[in-house]
């Protein structure tokens, strides 16, 4: 019973991800370890693909020297995993199932945060439960509230960007995403430049307002944060100015310097859904 439940669950985990060291850390100590912490649930073929994209993403970040990213299921189990890091990445499920809620891991983030530590949040990490509310938006600039914020699926087209470092190099791309928006932000938006706008077909938001903002930088007095609401198809990863932009903003929530045509992101048309192909071990 025990070696057809291993089968089981080695045939669920995408040959990428597996191929992709797990909590390895970095032997040189002067390299930007960045964390990337993936759930390892699932969802429909294709979509929160948690493990899978971030892999996809850890293999990006290696391509820009000094950066050694270091990739966690549901939350290190080594202690050492977190120490040092420039920025820590979550990708995984939001509200009441967020692993940070679990134990006193928002506590460690928090202190994590307060040294300085680059915070970033994919798809519905940032949906946190309402009473977190102050504190999600301390760590992030913003977080999604239930009875405010709203969720729905559209098609989003990026032409145009502001000027970021975000988003150099940023070429424009079209998705079909399961978006998080109406969002709370901090007073003012102090310290938030909103990077990504989208509206849904049916909405009559005011243009100027923040409920159309998706995806933003955030400066925190000690640190910098990135969020990007979107994230829901895995093959979204396929477009390389969206790749791109989620690269780009996990460096400069890091403190790496970015240059002037954006993060390397090669990654051939094949590769991408061999992350997602199943391992089945001998």
């Amino acid at each position: 019973m025990r070696i057809s439940l291993l089968l089981l669950f080695a045939a669920m985990v995408p040959a990428r991800a597996a191929e992709f060291p797990i909590e390895e850390l970095p032997t040189d100590p002067k390299a930007a370890k960045i964390v990337l912490i993936a759930g390892s649930n699932s969802f429909k073929p294709g979509e929160h693909e948690y493990l899978a994209g971030l892999s996809v993403l850890a293999d990006l970040l290696k391509q820009t020297p000094g950066v050694a990213p270091v990739l966690a299921i549901d939350w290190p189990k080594k202690p050492e995993t977190l120490a040092g890091a420039k920025a820590i990445v979550f990708f995984f499920d939001g509200a009441e199932k967020s692993m940070v809620l679990k134990e006193d891991r928002l506590a460690q983030i928090q202190k994590l945060a307060d040294s300085g530590v680059g915070i970033v949040h994919f798809h519905q990490v940032i949906d946190y439960p309402k009473d977190l509310g102050e504190r999600a938006r301390a760590l992030a600039g913003a977080a999604w509230e239930k009875g405010h914020s709203q969720r729905a699926h559209w098609i989003g087209e990026f032409k145009e960007f502001p000027k970021h470092e975000i988003t150099k190099g940023v070429t424009p791309f079209k998705i079909d995403d399961g978006w998080l928006f109406k969002l709370k932000f901090v007073p003012e938006l102090k310290g938030v430049t909103p990077l990504l706008r989208t509206t849904a077909p049916k909405a009559t938001t005011d243009s100027k307002s923040s409920d159309d903002v998706v995806g933003w930088a955030f400066e925190r007095p000690n640190g910098k944060s990135f969020t990007f609401t979107g994230c829901h198809l895995h093959n979204s990863l396929g477009q390389e100015g969206y790749r791109r932009f989620l690269t780009n903003g996990i460096l400069w929530s890091a403190g790496v310097p970015i240059p002037e045509g954006g993060a390397p992101v090669k990654l051939g048309d094949e590769d991408l859904n061999k992350y997602l192909k199943p391992v089945v071990k001998k």
